[in-house]
């Protein structure tokens, strides 16, 4: 069963990221956490984040918008955050990890959402179990095999715009999901602002030698030979920036060709956060593909 952390609303679940309790759940000998908020009666959807994150990073805006109507789940993977054991050193491992969860909290049916890695992973799960995904959303991702997917790890301007976030002490997703206009910079601190709401049960940040694995299997994932993305069955929505540095913003469309009936949305002015930058024309787009 379940370990709890903090309470919960009502006796129940809570109903906005904020007060979320984290929990811990045993899944293959490792203590996995994971949070659990908002209504059933729909399907539950399952989130998967990005390189280096935690639970913390997911936008509370989209997080409560997902959770007014349905049961949202957001997980740790191995060796992040909170979770124990050892990051997984590929892609699929990563995805096997996701089944194992949603196996051992009883679910045979979700919708699953992934940003940039967690894209990766989501893509993967949808592909290995296609009777377990009935809609997939794809944000700031890209397909196996992608141009330029093993390449933005490495790049110059990561590491350069890590070290701005560093001298400018604030975060470097500042720098390296947003563009420096003015637009992009107000939204980049919004965002900022967002994450930090949540005052309580926060998670423990990523270690080096965690973030070091996840950056090795994303290399790998962008080597490795293209998959058959025909063979997802679960009508997706894919959405990205029209400037995502982080994963080039051509892999969305290449992921929309690939992916049969599947939706495509770019927003205009923004980078690899732009699901985040544009969250208030976002959330009904999402919500409105996950209702259909």
């Amino acid at each position: 069963m379940p370990e709890t952390g903090g309470t919960t609303l009502n006796g129940g679940r809570a109903t906005r990221w904020t007060s979320a309790p984290t929990r811990h759940l045993r899944v293959r000998n490792e203590s996995l956490a994971y949070r659990d908020l908002g209504a059933d009666g729909a399907m539950p959807i399952v989130l998967l984040t990005h390189l280096g994150a935690t639970l913390d990073e997911w936008d509370p805006r989209v997080v409560d918008a997902l959770a007014a109507g349905r049961r949202v789940i957001a997980l740790d993977l191995p060796g992040i955050g909170s979770s124990a054991g050892s990051v997984p050193p590929t892609i699929k491992g990563m995805a096997g990890a996701v089944r194992a969860f949603i196996a051992a909290l009883g679910l045979s049916r979700i919708d699953l959402m992934g940003f940039s890695l967690g894209g990766f992973v989501a893509q993967q799960v949808a592909l290995d179990a296609p009777n377990l995904v009935r809609r997939l959303v794809l944000a700031g991702t890209g397909p196996a095999g992608g141009e330029g997917i093993n390449r933005p790890t490495g790049a110059a301007y990561v590491y350069l715009d890590m070290l701005r976030g560093a001298l400018a002490r604030t975060d470097a997703k500042e720098f390296l999901f947003f563009p420096r206009t003015p637009t992009g910079k107000a939204a980049a601190r919004d965002y900022l602002a967002r994450i930090r709401e949540r005052v309580m049960d926060r998670d423990t940040p990523i270690t080096l030698k965690a973030f070091r694995t996840q950056i090795a299997a994303i290399k790998a994932w962008g080597r490795q030979q293209p998959q058959d993305l025909s063979r997802i069955t679960a009508p997706t929505l894919i959405a990205n920036g029209d400037h995502d540095r982080m994963v080039p913003t051509p892999l969305s469309q290449d992921l929309h060709q690939r992916i049969p009936g599947s939706a495509l949305v770019i927003y205009p002015g923004s980078g690899h956060g732009g699901v985040f930058q544009h969250h208030e024309e976002f959330i009904p787009t999402l919500l409105a593909h996950l209702d259909d």
